[in-house]
């Protein structure tokens, strides 16, 4: 689940407090939740975020910080026992390969329609093996892009969790679309106890509604990635 929305550089502890109420009762409940910081917060309020989380145990904390501060992230990786996981905005091999070496990232979330496809998201994945990291796919996506990552994590040995955009609150702002709209057999992608079954039919396993897909794509304006201003309009997020 998300961390917090709009946080400045330096900002009051108390606009932490909400993050770590909601992964306590999500606890209480008996379930696990790992929280995206979606590199919203600067060092300064991430290294706060993180000791506060703490006693809570999440299962991870995502994008602590964006991926261009590595020596930043570092530091945070040895100031907290939460495994970091980040790499959707890594897009390849030669990107990651830092990261791997200087073992500073925990789980790893190549996004297959970043990493040019199944054959490169693999060779990820086993580069990422060789360093005890895990793999966790990044498939906020369409059917396509979800079906390919089911068989990256299929054929993956240290693949540990796939996201998956059911119900997120991306589709809700596109109306009534989801992940299984374009799907002539929405049934492929039923899960059972918390899993997805391996996908038996030709290619990916999965027939999309062409048709629809260009009738939609017709009428549906482009999504566009929230923005946070500060009080001065700088942009906080992106």
């Amino acid at each position: 689940m998300n961390a917090p929305e709009d946080v400045n550089w330096v900002d009051s502890p108390s606009v932490l407090e909400a993050t770590v109420e909601r992964l306590k009762t999500v606890k209480a409940l008996g379930l696990d939740a790992g929280l995206d910081f979606h590199g919203r917060l600067h060092k300064p309020m991430a290294k706060q975020l993180a000791r506060a989380l703490e006693p809570y145990r999440p299962l991870f904390i995502e994008e602590p910080l964006l991926c261009e501060h590595p020596e930043a992230i570092k530091q945070l990786s040895d100031q907290t026992s939460i495994p970091i996981a980040f790499g959707e905005r890594l897009y390849t091999r030669w990107d990651i390969k830092r990261f791997l070496e200087d073992a500073f990232v925990d789980i790893l979330q190549p996004d297959i329609a970043h990493a040019g496809g199944i054959s490169e998201t693999k060779k990820i994945a086993n580069m990422a093996e060789a360093y005890d990291v895990a793999i966790a796919p990044h498939c906020p996506l369409g059917p396509v892009a979800f079906a390919a990552s089911v068989h990256v994590a299929l054929s993956t040995a240290n693949f540990a969790i796939l996201e998956m955009s059911l119900g997120m609150h991306y589709n809700s702002e596109a109306g009534d679309i989801d992940l299984l709209t374009y799907l002539k057999d929405q049934s492929v992608f039923d899960i059972e106890d918390g899993y997805v079954k391996a996908p038996t039919g030709p290619g990916l396993g999965i027939e999309i509604d062409e048709e629809l897909v260009r009738n939609i794509a017709a009428e549906t304006k482009p999504w566009q990635c929230k923005e946070f201003f500060g009080p001065d309009r700088g942009i906080r997020e992106w």
